[in-house]
């Protein structure tokens, strides 16, 4: 077990760049190593391939996970050109440590939930094989440090601080519309069944909690995602349900079993677009800040202003460097109901 004490006497013992958890108003910081920018990153997991992707693309060694040519071809280049190296982190590694080494990254990146967990992987990559490693805190209310840090580290200030005060806009927005009632009851509904939601806290359905909804999956405990049955959807009987599977969408809306949920008598289920990443997941990056004003607008149209196409248009030339086209706003808005 990593302990505050280990874990911090470990960062003295090599060219290693350690996170430290800290109190909520600064949860994350860097303890240990230079922040002299680096050419050549790791991601451990894909919130960490992401921010680098939308920052400093050449800096970016490859893809953690499998990325869909569909997906691509909503982004610009390099993003088809980058191999699919595997991760570090989340559920399972799939890189060895000897292909790590070989890869001579100068930075090991992870991005996500701070825990022990992480910190062990943390340390012990880093005992290992010598690299510098940094581990930050993904939460969405950390998007824009996140932005700064990130261009920072890889030599590029302008553009991190450039998205970092879009991201600060768009969250501020979101904030001030929370609502000041009792908070809409919402489901997360992942796979294909629907079956699959994050408990309390999971940064998997942060998004719902950041808008000022009720996670009603919380009622089940706190951790991360987990299998659900019918039973328990039928009990905490949510408003809306929320996914981001376009079958499912489609196919639970005619499902008898599903009518005895409020949302389905009352057609509330929202499809979040998911190209090129996920609007509310998938992954729990700042793919998620554009996600975060489209779910409060869906849940009340009166709590966010100007144009929602604009706004899309925008967060994509910006982040995503992709000019849309009337057309491409039309099919991810016109996909998300």
């Amino acid at each position: 077990m990593v302990t505050r004490r280990s874990f911090l006497t470990a960062a003295t013992l090599g060219p290693v760049v350690w996170a430290e958890a800290r109190a909520a108003a600064e949860p994350v910081a860097l303890t240990r190593g230079s922040d002299a920018p680096v050419a050549r990153v790791f991601a451990a997991g894909p919130p960490a391939a992401l921010i680098v992707y939308v920052l400093a693309p050449s800096a970016l060694l490859g893809w953690p996970m499998r990325v869909e040519s569909e997906s691509l071809s909503w982004m610009g280049p390099p993003a088809g050109d980058l191999p699919l190296l595997g991760r570090l982190a989340g559920r399972g590694s799939t890189v060895s440590l000897e292909t790590l080494v070989q890869l001579k990254p100068d930075l090991v990146l992870d991005i996500g939930t701070v825990d022990g967990t992480h910190a062990s992987t943390a340390e012990r990559v880093g005992q290992q094989t010598g690299l510098r490693y940094a581990l930050l805190d993904g939460r969405l209310a950390e998007s824009a440090s996140l932005l700064r840090r990130v261009g920072a580290l890889l030599g590029v200030p302008e553009r991190g601080e450039r998205l970092a005060r879009e991201a600060d806009r768009i969250l501020m927005e979101v904030e001030r519309g929370r609502p000041g009632r009792a908070a809409t009851g919402v489901y997360f509904a992942r796979g294909t069944d629907g079956l699959e939601t994050g408990l309390g806290g999971s940064i998997n359905v942060e998004a719902l909690e950041y808008v000022g909804a009720r996670n009603v999956a919380a009622a089940a405990g706190k951790g991360g995602i987990a299998r659900v049955s019918l039973e328990q959807v039928l009990a905490w009987d949510p408003e809306v349900v929320v996914t981001q599977d376009a079958a499912f969408a489609r196919s639970v809306r005619a499902d008898p079993l599903w009518r005895g949920v409020r949302a389905l008598r009352e057609g509330r289920v929202l499809c979040a677009p998911t190209l090129p990443f996920g609007w509310l997941d998938g992954p729990p990056g700042i793919n998620r800040l554009i996600g975060v004003l489209w779910l409060a607008r869906r849940l009340d149209p009166t709590r966010t202003g100007g144009d929602l196409r604009g706004r899309v248009r925008a967060f994509y030339d910006a982040f995503y460097r992709i000019a849309l086209s009337e057309a491409q706003i039309d099919r991810l808005l016109g996909d998300a109901k």
